[in-house]
């Protein structure tokens, strides 16, 4: 057995030496390795080989040039369900980073040009309140809408509360009809009347079209049955409107209101200004200043659900690629000994693998992005109200994150592949 080994060194000695000036195989064609090969090599070492690995030297050879990129097609077609799995989860992880940062964008940007079709230009509401109205509590004192009407440069003044459907955080308004209908245009019926009994309720076409609902139907928001008497273009605000006596008792709110939607009559800043001086001690802020920082990317409360979720859709592509490379590796311990053997390098091997593992993660960011379109063109017709604002910047970072994250789990599998022993990787089983 000894003497075996060692002439199965010789022989691998002389294949190195004899093709080392032929290391960067791009430049030959394959039909020369093997006739080149039993030129140096004597038909007994050959038989050695043989015997021990169980393989012939077949006088068949490929007789076109020797392509790299063919060596990677090869190895990813012959594993057709791992890399299918690799490719499925690199898809995962560009799915999730845009579809969260699309949904978080959309229903961020899509609120604040609801809140701009109302037609107020400044918002008055209490001190240190949310820029999210769905977390304003009814504590301002009704009252104060009088005062802010009594400046000069102040056109109207529409006190609201806002209330929130728990089931399904639809926003509702109760709101007195004539104070906010005069803010724009006022409302542009699609069908029916504005309410005039305190169970009545105005449905936008969003949420009309997502509910099937129809003037008459009924509808229970917030524990209590309405009835709709009508339908209205979408865009001032929120998706229900009910008079403004019936949420203050929903909200038991007597004589309180959660913001003021203010129109001055054409300087703005100015009005605000005025404003912000006569009531320091609430919040008051101009449509345009709040239109701007309805922006996800400008919301502190947002960032680390944003950043958890690319974060864990880096780990995700880390984690499957590097269990992949890592099975792939032992699987081909023996292919990587024969092109150390016949002069790759340690770099010609972990180029080899990464460039594998980009070709499958340029696959699975390919069928991401589609399977994202694809999605946001199926969510809107399921349901019109649930924006997915997906924009190129996003698109190229998380092709970019799928390749870290991919690239990042390839690297010790295809760094252990470089450090084999030829000798030691040829008698692998």
């Amino acid at each position: 057995m000894q003497c075996c080994r060692q002439v199965f060194h010789k022989v691998i000695n002389t294949y190195v030496e004899n093709f080392t000036c032929q290391k960067h195989l791009l430049r030959f064609s394959a039909r020369g390795l093997l006739p080149a090969a039993r030129t140096h090599v004597d038909s007994g070492k050959i038989r050695v080989i043989e015997c021990n690995f169980g393989f012939q030297l077949m006088n068949e050879t490929y007789g076109g040039p020797f392509s790299l990129l063919q060596m990677f097609w090869g190895s990813i077609a012959a594993r057709p369900m791992r890399s299918s799995l690799s490719v499925i989860a690199i898809a995962i992880q560009v799915i999730l980073v845009l579809m969260i940062v699309g949904l978080t964008s959309g229903v961020v940007s899509e609120w604040g040009k609801r809140v701009e079709g109302v037609g107020a230009d400044i918002l008055v509401q209490p001190p240190n309140s949310s820029i999210f109205f769905a977390f304003s509590s009814a504590v301002m004192p009704e009252p104060l809408g009088d005062q802010l009407a009594s400046v000069n440069s102040v056109d109207e003044v529409a006190p609201t509360v806002i209330l929130t459907e728990p089931k399904s955080l639809v926003m509702v308004y109760g709101i007195d009809y004539r104070r906010f209908n005069a803010l724009s245009k006022g409302f542009l019926f699609r069908d029916g009347r504005p309410f005039e009994g305190p169970d009545e309720v105005i449905a936008d076409d969003i949420i009309a079209q997502t509910r099937h609902l129809q003037v008459g139907s009924q509808v229970s928001l917030l524990n209590h049955q309405f009835t709709i008497s009508g339908i209205v273009a979408h865009g001032k605000g929120a998706r229900y409107f009910i008079p403004i006596r019936t949420a203050q008792e929903i909200a038991g709110a007597e004589k309180r209101v959660s913001m003021f939607y203010v129109r001055s009559k054409g300087d703005s800043e100015g009005t605000r200004l005025q404003l912000a001086k006569l009531f320091p001690q609430y919040s008051i802020r101009s449509l345009a200043e709040y239109v701007t920082l309805m922006n996800s990317s400008n919301l502190p409360q947002l960032r680390p659900f944003t950043r958890t979720m690319v974060a864990l859709g880096i780990v995700i592509s880390f984690i499957v690629v590097l269990l992949n490379m890592h099975t792939m590796v032992m699987e081909r311990t023996r292919e990587i000994g024969i092109l150390k053997a016949l002069g790759f390098s340690r770099f010609d091997i972990v180029r080899m693998l990464l460039t594998e593992t980009l070709i499958l993660t340029l696959f699975g960011a390919g069928l991401g992005v589609g399977l994202t379109f694809l999605t946001q063109v199926i969510l809107k017709q399921v349901n019109p109200g649930l924006t997915v604002l997906i924009s190129p910047n996003w698109i190229f970072s998380a092709i970019v994150l799928a390749l870290v994250g991919a690239a990042a789990g390839a690297v010790y599998p295809a760094l252990r592949a470089a450090t084999f022993d030829p000798v030691v990787a040829l008698a692998y089983e």
